[in-house]
């Protein structure tokens, strides 16, 4: 076997950006959506609520959870002590995992927000990272369908919290703002629809901007933050959020996953003087070790098919085959692009 040690300029480092559908199958907009009974009566289900493609009820696309600051929304723990509830769980949990400190406040485009709903994407979904611009949610109210999007076309300086990149959601649709709105795309008096953040594949959507009239940019969305210790709402938020979606005139989400591939480019370069030999048992003799043909002595003619990569240590680390085998001998050299993407 030839061993030919590789240098440093053998070595070239690449990263492409891929991007696919966000949804099962690789589909870019989702729009059919269920729900499961039997987990919206459990115990799971006074915390957020699964959605899924199909009526089979196996493949979870995104879940939705309603957070609120003071814990309304939903009964409370103990129903002696009010303000301890699941939506005041969830409220404490997203402020640990995106603002990395409990007494920081939500703040949406320029108003601060004591409640919200968290759109989880699958994390077999959305792979490393949501694709900003890809966006399109369609949330129904009273009387209106309001499109909504991310702002990453329109922001220059990137924000970031402990949960990485954090855009606002704006009205409008594919990344495109609705310029009729006002400059910022957002309600006046509530601020932004919420924030997107990709790098953990969750949307954020200010309730408060949601249920705002139409006149104000709102759509209308109608949703019970409030609940006493003993009587929760009648329809939860996250069922009326669930409806406000997949009710729309067009049902329509669409999103886009995004993902860093890097390739490691290996030239190897066998020279007209070597590699021209074989050790397979065929190009010798068993007895004597002699080259069976004396042609071969002079003019060898020998096939490259695998290219193995090995360490110091002799240990093989990777087999590249080729797509046909490739003639050598004195008189060819070869140029041979291994690419290993990881």
């Amino acid at each position: 076997m030839s061993f030919k040690r590789l240098e440093a300029d053998d070595f070239v480092v690449s990263t492409d950006s891929i991007t696919a559908g966000m949804w099962v199958g690789d589909v870019t907009t989702l729009t059919s959506f269920f729900t499961s009974s039997t987990q919206e009566a459990g115990a799971s289900g006074d915390y957020y609520l699964n959605v899924y493609s199909s009526s089979a009820a196996l493949d979870i696309q995104f879940a939705i959870a309603y957070a609120n600051q003071y814990g309304s929304g939903s009964l409370a723990y103990n129903t002696a002590v009010d303000g301890y509830s699941p939506t005041g769980t969830i409220y404490g949990q997203y402020q640990n995992l995106v603002l990395g400190d409990e007494n920081t406040a939500f703040v949406f485009g320029n108003v601060t927000g004591s409640d919200f709903f968290a759109l989880s994407i699958e994390r077999s979904r959305f792979k490393e990272t949501i694709l900003p611009g890809s966006l399109t949610l369609e949330i129904s109210g009273s009387g209106r369908v309001l499109s909504l999007t991310d702002d990453s076309a329109y922001t220059s300086t990137v924000t970031f919290t402990e949960a990485g990149r954090v855009f606002n959601i704006i009205s409008g649709s594919a990344g495109v703002k609705n310029s009729s709105l006002n400059a910022n795309g957002w309600t006046t008096a509530s601020g932004s629809y919420g924030w997107l953040l990709p790098d953990i594949g969750t949307i954020l959507l200010n309730g408060v901007a949601l249920s705002a009239p139409s006149a104000s940019g709102g759509a209308n969305f109608s949703y019970s933050g409030s609940a006493s210790s003993s009587a929760a709402p009648v329809t939860s938020p996250n069922i009326a959020l669930y409806r406000a979606i997949s009710s729309s005139a067009a049902a329509t989400f669409t999103l886009n996953s995004q993902e860093s591939v890097t390739s490691d480019f290996i030239f190897v370069r066998p020279r007209s003087s070597e590699f021209n030999y074989s050790e397979n048992p065929s190009f010798i003799s068993g007895s004597t070790g002699e080259v069976l043909y004396s042609s071969f002595i002079n003019n060898p003619q020998v096939y490259i098919t695998t290219v193995g990569l090995y360490n110091d240590n002799n240990e093989l680390l990777a087999v590249a085959k080729l797509s046909r085998p490739l003639l050598k001998d004195f008189t060819k050299e070869a140029l041979i692009r291994v690419k290993l993407d990881f």
